[in-house]
């Protein structure tokens, strides 16, 4: 059963100049859902993204947030939006805390108990009470996050969450963001150019050339051995023994030697019958590995080598 859309997108369009920047967008974005946002370099991302938010007005079409127009009910439709564009915007002379507690003011409903609570999420415990200008700019991107969640929106837009993360920061930010979509049913819209962290976030990306949609897919599917024939390394002993095997129990298999073992191009469903052959032949099978596109291979493919933002 699908989930009802938090977000949608229906034929978003920006024009400047006589330029079309953003062609006529359209897709739906479930509760409880982290949503990647791909595009090569000039793609027009950003741009939809700022008008998701308002801050640029559409030239056609409409977004929609929990069935609320952006354009014709701005307000009712942002209670329901946190957002990061671009950058956070803090104020650098007063503490972490002293910040959040300025913007909860602006929203009715925050109690201390929630500051309290996205600062233990966001890891900032040990440095929220010192000053902003004091923090570095993987700190400030923790707090900015803190910031769009303080009144527990059902769609977090984040645009380039990572920059200036460290490794583990990145991975405390991945693993929050997927227990906020799967705990708290937060619809999650992330842009970033990591097409690795990408794969391991999202269950669906979005990818647009042009201005226009190219396609939307669930990850799983995009990095999942495709069907036919596979490339398959395995390492084996001994290795004439086993190129022999394959040879007699697939004649038509292309068969590559490899340090240890060897790779072979067969069907997907035949991986199973070609490890039982070699087990019967004696042969010592330490691994077995099918090759699959990473999430980078399928982009790349999608957008013929369009460079990312």
């Amino acid at each position: 059963m699908l989930q009802q859309p938090v977000v949608q997108l229906r034929n978003v369009t920006k024009r400047i100049g006589g330029k079309t920047l953003v062609d006529r967008l359209t897709f739906d974005v479930p509760k409880g859902e982290v949503f990647g946002f791909l595009g090569p370099n000039g793609a027009g991302k950003t741009t939809t993204i700022r008008m998701m938010v308002g801050l640029m007005s559409m030239s056609e079409g409409e977004v929609l947030v929990n069935g609320i127009s952006v354009n014709k009910q701005f307000e009712q439709a942002m209670k329901h939006v946190g957002a990061i564009v671009e950058n956070p915007e803090l104020y650098k002379f007063l503490s972490g805390y002293q910040n959040l507690v300025h913007f909860a003011r602006m929203i009715p409903g925050v109690t201390r108990e929630r500051i309290d609570e996205v600062v233990s999420l966001v890891k900032l415990e040990n440095r929220i009470d010192d000053k902003v200008k004091t923090y570095s700019l993987g700190m400030r991107q923790r707090l900015g996050v803190a910031q769009a969640i303080l009144h527990k929106p059902d769609v977090l837009i984040l645009d380039e969450p990572t920059n200036g993360l460290d490794p583990e920061g990145i991975r405390e930010l991945r693993d929050y963001l997927r227990r906020l979509s799967k705990e708290e049913g937060t619809a999650v819209i992330v842009s970033s150019h990591l097409l690795s962290e990408m794969e391991l976030m999202c269950d669906r990306v979005a990818v647009i050339q042009n201005g226009k949609l190219v396609d939307v897919r669930q990850v799983r599917d995009m990095v999942a051995p495709s069907e036919g024939a596979v490339e398959v390394t395995f390492v084996a002993e001994p290795a004439e023994l086993a190129a022999k095997v394959v040879a007699e129990a697939m004649p038509d298999a292309l068969l590559a030697a490899q340090p240890g073992g060897f790779t072979v191009s067969v069907a997907y469903e035949d991986i199973p019958g070609l490890v039982r052959a070699l087990a019967l032949a004696d042969v010592r099978v330490y691994g077995v590995k099918a090759a699959s596109k990473t999430l980078e291979d399928q982009f790349l493919e999608m957008t013929r080598g369009g460079q990312i933002v």
